[in-house]
This record gives C-alpha cells, sequence and structure tokens, in this order.
C-alpha cells in the first residue's frame, strides 16, 4: 500500500473513533437525563392490586417491595432511622386530579443491642409499634400494603372505572410535610376525600414530576382500573324451626 492510501485509510480510521467517541458521548447524557414525565397518571406502569370492600370502606392491596434497592437494604442495620411512605391518590379515569388520597408511613430502627428492627407504622386511623425480627420481616410490612384505607365507598361514582397512582420514597421530603401527612391519614374519621381546599397535594404535575432528588429513592407507579366494589349479597333469610313442614296426623 502506498504511502498516500495509508495517510487516507488513518484519517478515516480517525474520523470514525471520533464518531464512536461522540457517540457514546451523547449516548451517556441522555441516560443521565431525567425520564420524560408522563402527561397523565394513567401513562404510570401498571403493577398488581387488589381492591375489596371492609365494611363500608374500599380497602387496597399492593405491593412495593421494589422500593428497596441495594443501598437501602444495606443501610437497614446501621441504627439509623429509615422512612418508607407510601402515597397513593384515587383518580377517575380520564380526570386529572384526585378525589382521594391514601398514606402508610414505615419509620424503622434497628435495635443494635436487641437485634430487631422497631417499627412504627402509620396508617388510615392507626399508629402501630411492631418489630421484625429480619430484613423479611421489614419487607413484609413496609413494602407492601395490605387492606389499606383507600376512600369510603361513597366517594366512588358508581359505574366509572377508578385507578390509583401512588409514589414511594425512602427518607422522603420534609419532616414538616410527612407531619402533615401523618396528621392526615391519623384523622379519627379515616376521611381520605381531596377537596378544591387541599392545596398541599397539588396537581399531577406537582406530585409525579417535581421534587426530584427531595427524597433517597423514588418510585411512582399506577394500579389496574377497578369499578368500584360491590357488597357481599345479604344471607339467605332464616326460616323459623316447623316453617313449611307439612303437619302430621293429629296435628293441626
Amino acid at each position: 500500500m502506498t504511502r498516500p492510501a495509508r495517510r487516507i485509510l488513518e484519517r478515516i480510521a480517525a474520523l470514525v473513533l471520533v464518531a464512536c467517541l461522540a457517540w457514546a458521548t451523547a449516548a451517556d447524557a441522555r441516560a443521565d437525563d431525567p425520564p420524560m414525565p408522563p402527561e397523565s397518571p394513567e401513562q404510570l406502569t401498571a403493577r398488581a392490586s387488589a381492591v375489596g370492600l371492609d365494611k363500608t370502606s374500599v380497602v387496597l392491596g399492593v405491593t412495593y417491595r421494589d422500593a428497596f434497592d441495594a443501598k437501602t437494604l444495606s443501610k437497614l442495620t446501621s441504627g439509623l432511622p429509615t422512612v418508607i411512605a407510601l402515597r397513593g391518590y384515587l383518580f377517575r379515569e380520564g380526570e386529572k386530579a384526585p378525589v382521594a388520597l391514601t398514606a402508610k408511613s414505615c419509620r424503622v430502627v434497628y435495635d443494635l443491642w436487641e437485634e430487631v428492627f422497631r417499627l412504627q407504622i402509620v396508617q388510615p386511623g392507626k399508629t402501630t409499634e411492631a418489630t421484625a425480627l429480619s430484613v423479611e420481616g421489614v419487607l413484609r410490612q413496609c413494602g407492601e400494603a395490605q387492606r389499606l384505607h383507600l376512600a369510603e365507598r361513597a366517594q366512588m361514582r358508581e359505574g366509572t372505572r377508578h385507578f390509583v397512582a401512588a409514589i414511594v420514597e425512602i427518607n422522603p421530603m420534609s419532616p414538616e410535610t410527612l407531619d402533615t401527612i401523618r396528621r392526615w391519614v391519623t384523622r379519627p374519621s379515616k376521611s381520605t376525600a381531596i377537596g378544591p381546599g387541599d392545596s398541599l397535594f397539588g396537581s399531577f404535575v406537582g406530585l409525579f414530576v417535581t421534587r426530584v432528588g427531595a427524597a433517597e429513592r423514588r418510585i411512582a407507579f399506577r394500579t389496574g382500573s377497578f369499578l368500584p366494589p360491590k357488597p357481599p349479597p345479604p344471607p339467605p333469610p332464616q326460616r323459623a324451626p316447623g316453617a313449611g313442614r307439612i303437619p302430621g296426623r293429629g296435628e293441626s
């Protein structure tokens, strides 16, 4: 190969290398960019859930163990408190404003002397002190919602499909905001309805897009859509003893 041809090939190879490096740099930059926010809560990734009825209350069951990443799990045994907070907003399909808010917060502290996890669990209507003997116990009590009060059945519009859009944060937001949510869900009436004056909870964009960096970790998801749960049918009426029996001989 002549020297001029070799130089041309070397220049082409150099240009190809520069182009590859530029493409890789651009790809890395795109990977670091925050994902584009969804335009509505209905566009969040859906996950399995269960919705039922407990007397007049609609209750929710859903797991969010994936909020515990490796970093969070490694810090659980440090002796420092870790707070896991779930907020679940009830939406009607096709509407932008939520109609109800439920929440569950779990404060975890590892007792270095007793070698157990001390838990304080706050959810609508009650605060519970509990213990867990292992990380699995923490995940079961703090990474899942089981029969969590979502709303009163009367708040749901008959024949309309609903869904829950949820945010889970690890060591979330300011203590003042967390305290406000705690007082919200522990009101004696367990009323989770959101009215026009409840500006604390903001719009969809404010709920699910802003405050990035305000928590150590944050995930968001939605449930599948569902109709208001139906109450079970009433039991059949009890007949009095002997009712409907044909009288025998000598009976009247």
